[in-house]
Order: C-alpha cells, then sequence, then structure tokens
C-alpha cells in the first residue's frame, strides 16, 4: 500500500508539474501573441491552440508562429530604411500615375529607375535560348535565383552554361529554394557545388532546430548578368515549361528580358538575399548601366518578403487598384488574396472599372482551386469579370492599370505571396507595354467564370471548396 500511495503521490505531482508548465507557456503564448500579431484570427487562432493542446500548442506556435526572419533580417541588413520623402512622384498630383509612383515609392523606400521590356518570352522554348546564351556571352558576373531547379535535360544545360562560365572566370552566385529546388536533396544544388559553382538553398537545414521556415520560401525567378540584362518573371528552370518538347505536365509561362538601371535594383535584391542567406559579402561590381540605348519608361524593382515591417505587395497591388480609372488586367495562376484585395477589387467594379481577372481552366494544386471556387463569388456578385484560360495550365503572372501601368514578376494573388514569400515583381510606366500585356491576357480569355456555374456545384463540392479555403494562409 504504501508503494501504491507514492506512486500516486508522485504522479499527482507530475500532473501539477504539467499543468503548471502548461499554464506558464500558454500564457507567454498569449502574451506574445497579443503584443505580435497584428492579424486577429491569426492571434485568436494561436492562442486558442495553445490553450486547448497542452505542450504541443505552444511548441507549434514557437516553430511556425514567430516570425524569426524578421528579426534575422534586421541583424544582418541592418534597421530597416524608411521611405525617401523624395522619390520621384507627385502625391498632391492630378494625374494618377504620379500619384501612383509617389505612393509605391512611399511603401518600398526604392527610387525610380529607367527600364525597357526589350522582349516578352513565351514559355522556356523562347526564353531559356536567351537566358543559356546571355550566361555564354558573361563576362563579369552572374546571379541566378530560382524556386525550382529541375536536373532534367534542360537544367543541365543551366548547370553547364554556368559551371563554364565560373571555369573562365565570370563570378557566379546561384541561389535556390530550400524547400522548392528539393529539401531532402538538391540535385542542382550539388551538381553545381560539385563543379565549384558558388551556390546556396535559401532557408534550407535538414535539422529540425534549425529549420523552423518551412511556409516560408525564395519564390523569386531572376537571372541578371554583368549588371546590363536581367530576366524576371514566373519561369522556373525545367523541362515542363518547354512546350515544344510535349512534356506530361506542361506549363505555360511568361518571362521577361529587360535592360536598363532597373537591372540594378534587381541586382541589389538578389544581393540581399545572398546576404541574408550565406552571410557573405555580394560581388563587387562598377557603376550602375545606363539607361536603354532606344529609351527606358520609369520603372521600379520591388523586393517583398515577411522580413518587411509592412506587407509591401500588398500595399502596392491596393494603391494601383484603387487609382485604377478605366481597366483592370489580372492574369495569375492561383487567385486567393485577402479581403482587403477584395474589397478594392468590388469597389474598383462599383466606380465604372472594367476588371478582367483570367485564372487557368486546369490548376496543378486542387486545394487552391477548390478554395477559389468560394473566394470569388462576392467578386462575380459585384460584377468582376472572371475567366478562365485555355490549357495548358498557365503560370504567368501579369497586371495592368488604364492600359498604362504593368506588373510583372514572380508574385500571386495568393496568401503565400502576398505574406510569406519573399517575391520579385517590377512596376513599369510604359503605355505601349501595358497594352501588350493587356491584350495577351485579354487573348486567354476563353471561358467566363458565371454565378450560376457556383451556385450549380454540388453541396459536398461547396463544402470542400469552403473547407479548402481554411487553408488560405499556407496553401
Amino acid at each position: 500500500m504504501d508503494y501504491l500511495a507514492e506512486t500516486q503521490a508522485l504522479l499527482e505531482i507530475q500532473a501539477l508539474l504539467v499543468g503548471a508548465l502548461h499554464i506558464v507557456m500558454a500564457a507567454t503564448v498569449t502574451a506574445h501573441a497579443l503584443m505580435t500579431k497584428r492579424d486577429v484570427p491569426a492571434a485568436i487562432g494561436w492562442i486558442g491552440m495553445a490553450w486547448l493542446a497542452p505542450v504541443l500548442g505552444a511548441l507549434l506556435y514557437v516553430g511556425f508562429g514567430i516570425n524569426r526572419v524578421k528579426r534575422r533580417a534586421r541583424r544582418l541588413k541592418g534597421p530597416m530604411r524608411s521611405a525617401d520623402p523624395l522619390v520621384t512622384g507627385d502625391v498632391l498630383s492630378e494625374d494618377p500615375l504620379e500619384r501612383l509612383k509617389a505612393a509605391i515609392g512611399k511603401i518600398t523606400g526604392q527610387d525610380m529607375a529607367a527600364g525597357k521590356v526589350v522582349a516578352i518570352l513565351e514559355c522556356g522554348d523562347q526564353a531559356y535560348p536567351q537566358m543559356l546564351t546571355a550566361i555564354e556571352s558573361a563576362r563579369s558576373h552572374v546571379r541566378l535565383s530560382t524556386y525550382i531547379f529541375r536536373t532534367d535535360e534542360l537544367g543541365l544545360k543551366f548547370i553547364d552554361a554556368l559551371a563554364r562560365a565560373h571555369g573562365r572566370g565570370v563570378k557566379i552566385r546561384v541561389l535556390i529554394d530550400g524547400f522548392g529546388g528539393g529539401f531532402l536533396r538538391s540535385s542542382a544544388y550539388h551538381g553545381l557545388r560539385g563543379q565549384g559553382v558558388p551556390v546556396a538553398r535559401f532557408l534550407h537545414s535538414t535539422l529540425p532546430w534549425k529549420m523552423p521556415f518551412l511556409d516560408l520560401r525564395l519564390h523569386k525567378k531572376s537571372l541578371v548578368v554583368d549588371g546590363e540584362t536581367a530576366f524576371v518573371g514566373g519561369l522556373n528552370i525545367g523541362a515542363e515549361n518547354l512546350m515544344a518538347k510535349r512534356p506530361k505536365a506542361p506549363v505555360r509561362d511568361t518571362h521577361f528580358r529587360v535592360d536598363g538601371t532597373i537591372v540594378r535594383q534587381i541586382e541589389q535584391a538578389f544581393d540581399d538575399d545572398w546576404s541574408f542567406t550565406t552571410g557573405e559579402e555580394p560581388i563587387r561590381t562598377g557603376p550602375a548601366s545606363e539607361g536603354p540605348a532606344g529609351g527606358g519608361s520609369a520603372a521600379r524593382a520591388i523586393a517583398s518578403g515577411p522580413d518587411q515591417e509592412v506587407d509591401q505587395l500588398v500595399l502596392v497591388l491596393l494603391s494601383a487598384i484603387n487609382l485604377a480609372r478605366r481597366s483592370i488586367r489580372i492574369a495569375t495562376p492561383y487567385f486567393l488574396p485577402d479581403e482587403q484585395l477584395i474589397t478594392a477589387l468590388q469597389l474598383a467594379v462599383l466606380r465604372g472599372v472594367d476588371v478582367h481577372v483570367v485564372l487557368p481552366a486546369h490548376n496543378n494544386h486542387l486545394l487552391v482551386a477548390w478554395a477559389a471556387q468560394t473566394h470569388i463569388r462576392p467578386l462575380l456578385e459585384a460584377g468582376c469579370h472572371l475567366w478562365r484560360s485555355p490549357p495548358p495550365f498557365d503560370h504567368s503572372k501579369l497586371m495592368t492599370i488604364d492600359g498604362e501601368w504593368s506588373l510583372i514578376g514572380s508574385a500571386n494573388w495568393d496568401m503565400r505571396s502576398l505574406r510569406l514569400n519573399f517575391e520579385l515583381t517590377v512596376e513599369i510606366y510604359d503605355k505601349d507595354l501595358a497594352v501588350r500585356l493587356a491584350a495577351i491576357i485579354d487573348a486567354r480569355r476563353i471561358q467566363p467564370i458565371t454565378l450560376e456555374e457556383i451556385d450549380n456545384r454540388p453541396f459536398p463540392v461547396k463544402l470542400r471548396d469552403a473547407a479548402a479555403r481554411l487553408s488560405m494562409p499556407y496553401i
């Protein structure tokens, strides 16, 4: 009996200790969430998990709920630069474009540059040959950033071109996302490293205590050569983007070749990511190249990510939508924006703006496609025009406003791109480009999405889609 009594007493003490630990941990999570989480539903969710899932909820919060990236960015980059009050653009001007320049300048703290889209490149069939030629002809330095880097026949061509450039003395830096580039094993990373090419994996570690950032990804796709030419857009490195090869799961995409002083801003965005990842100093380069020989337009590179004090990309999109007077054209593979952007698009329609959003008919992420079916209903009710593009899956990310302003780059219209991913977009004030991109978007408007179609889905399908929408912040 004494043994049983001692065991019972020990169990009671252990239960009290676990209970006390749970209260301390849950209270700590509550205090931290209240002080740091601006999003009320997120704060409520984390606090509820901490109290309802003893110990485990607090551990999950430590692993996934605390933004350590922002603190690390401050340590590596120094204090966040405030917006320059003298950024090009007049916020009091009657010209909406001048007000937009001023607003985005204050949001990003980035000055205007000169930029020209030299080529709009359809899929890898047009983009990859030009990118490989640029690497082969590089004289000084090459910077490549990508989310996916496959080692298929196409990927091996890039590895060989980069290795040859490195062998002839060109300074190479390659940055591959630690998740998209292969979490357990990145063949491209090891292939480049095996040939001595400087390469790094963004936010990657196989050690759990060093890798609490599975939900934060480098989604940028950029190639900068000699500080003179840059390629940006949505194109990863993989044979699925070669339509002529007829891959099993083809991906259509749009990429851009740009030149001008905007290239230096794209280069600087890469250097920040390289230093952030490796702690190394960036490649030393000469003065910025002059503007395009044939004249350029006002342009600005916008690097966004969870290391910033504000959601820059969300504010940029809101600014552009709110200043639109005639038309908004959007093409995106994933459309799950937050309620702020949904409301802004609704208000644009209500003030007479012609809004068209083009989505793929067949999506490569079923969960995203399901969630979008529930998410788009308010836009259809307001009078927005939503369309499906024909197969194959279209990965292009395009936006134009009033046939005068364009946004190109790597960002999708979903919560991951808008808040969790590190993205690179470029805004360009070029009427000819905006008209061309609007025409490309309009040409892909094949099948309208209607309220009748959305409402006539079977109840189990509606329930599935509504449940999928709950995962918006992470899909």
